[in-house]
């Protein structure tokens, strides 16, 4: 019904229906100069206790003088009431309606927009050092792609292999010892590798064996025979099995405990084996070799009685797969690198062998660190350009690229803490880096792990 043609009876009709607030703006007037100054309660929007109160009960004092005397303690409660009540309210009659509630579509709870009208703290950008904090020579580094000459303990020391010579770099006072010298007949050395007690150490021969050192007496405690034929250019430990691989294509797991040290064997690769890595969980083992094949093994399928079969077999690196990293954040997440043929950073779900990315790097991929406080990753690469590039991830945009080597960075090692690397190349020199700055919070210290070495003295 059109709002200007309501009549009167029409009106008193209309009091005995339910209110609309619709309606109850539209008012009938009788003439255009009649109540110009009448303003129509709404009384859908008033509080009647609340105006109930304001008339009897609110009025006190010189404006309502016959009114009991209040004591001082009962007006403060009065006052206390009101503010709790919300009655410090001063008008009684409402004209227009109140704008109503909006209605949250989504639970605050649940809801990520009301953190876009907040501002964000910006992190401030992470300043990362364009050389190298510290340079040291490394004659006689053997430029060879496939093996693996690096390696820093978690007692901060860093081990190098320089020809036939294992030395040692105390990271906490920068001084240098010498561990063992190999003869001519059972060296060079090909591949080295700290324990996770940050004590004891492997060395990979170019004979085909593999001794065990105590750093600390800086004595030999035994030598792994007869699992290989040629050399072992891989290692990789996962509590007390030490895990080798070697130029014939197999990958052993050696109890270092007991005397018959060998207690599964892997088979899949048919050239050498050049990468090796326990994932931190120590159920998976992913390895590289010259075949250009990646190999993710199980740890609870390994025999004793047979040639263990892999996971899962990936081949879609070209050229050979050297440079294995596991994410610390992801436990199923696995970075690869590939040759020069290659140029590739793959990345891997081992759960279901299923390669997530690829990324063309545009030159041999020798090594690959993830940053242990950002999602981060370095890659260090041989032909052309000899360079350290740190990729954020997942995006994989360039962050930094780190120049210095004149020759291909064959190896990386990460500090303890996990905010230096430690990088040697053809060009024999050793660097270091601060490219993964400091951790934002302390992190405490790690539980002590059992030496695996605790019953070495029963082997005769």
């Amino acid at each position: 019904m059109d709002a200007g043609s309501m009549s009167s009876s029409s009106s008193s009709n209309l009091k005995g229906q339910s209110r609309c607030p619709l309606q109850e703006q539209f008012l009938h007037r009788k003439n255009s100069k009649e109540n110009l100054d009448r303003f129509i309660p709404n009384r859908s929007a008033m509080d009647f206790d609340y105006a109930h109160y304001m008339l009897t009960e609110e009025k006190t004092g010189k404006e309502n003088p016959n009114s009991a005397i209040c004591s001082p303690a009962r007006e403060a409660y009065r006052r206390q009431l009101a503010e709790t009540f919300n009655m410090n309210r001063t008008r009684i009659l409402a004209f227009k309606n109140k704008a109503p509630t909006p209605v949250e579509l989504i639970p605050q709870a649940h809801s990520s927009t009301s953190s876009l009208h907040q501002p964000k703290p910006t992190k401030p950008r992470r300043h990362i050092p364009q050389t190298s904090e510290r340079t040291l020579d490394a004659p006689d580094l053997v430029d060879d792609y496939y093996l693996n000459l690096l390696d820093w303990g978690s007692s901060n020391v860093l081990a190098i292999c320089l020809g036939s010579t294992v030395y040692l770099w105390d990271a906490s006072d920068g001084s240098t010892s010498e561990l063992v010298t190999i003869d001519d007949e059972n060296g060079p050395v090909t591949s080295v590798s700290w324990a996770p007690d940050g004590r004891h150490i492997a060395i990979g021969l170019n004979n085909s064996e593999v001794q065990l050192w105590d750093s600390t007496a800086n004595r030999q405690l035994r030598s792994l025979k007869g699992g290989h034929r040629s050399r072992v250019g891989s290692l990789a430990w996962n509590n007390h099995i030490l895990t080798t691989g070697g130029m014939d294509g197999k990958i052993i797991n050696n109890d270092v405990r007991i005397r018959d040290h060998v207690v599964e064997t892997y088979r899949g690769h048919t050239q050498e084996v050049c990468g090796l890595k326990w994932s931190a969980s120590g159920q998976q083992l992913a390895s590289g070799g010259n075949d250009n094949l990646l190999h993710i093994w199980d740890r609870s399928t390994a025999s004793s009685n047979s040639a263990t079969q892999w996971l899962h077999r990936l081949e879609e690196h070209t050229s050979a797969v050297k440079a294995l990293a596991w994410c610390p954040f992801q436990g199923n997440l696995l970075a690869t690198g590939g040759g020069g043929g290659d140029r590739c950073i793959k990345f891997w779900n081992t759960h279901t062998g299923a390669c997530l990315n690829s990324i063309d790097t545009g030159s041999q991929v020798c090594a690959l660190l993830w940053n242990k406080n950002e999602r981060e990753l370095l890659s260090s690469h041989g032909f052309t350009q000899n360079q350290l590039t740190l990729w954020k991830y997942p995006s994989m945009v360039k962050t930094a690229e780190l120049t210095g080597h004149t020759s291909r960075v064959l190896f990386m090692a990460q500090s303890p803490d996990g905010c230096t690397v430690a990088t040697a190349a053809a060009d024999e020199t050793l660097r270091f880096w601060n490219v993964f700055g400091a951790p934002e919070v302390a992190k405490p210290a790690p539980k002590t792990v059992r030496e695996p070495f605790a019953q070495l003295n029963r082997i005769r």
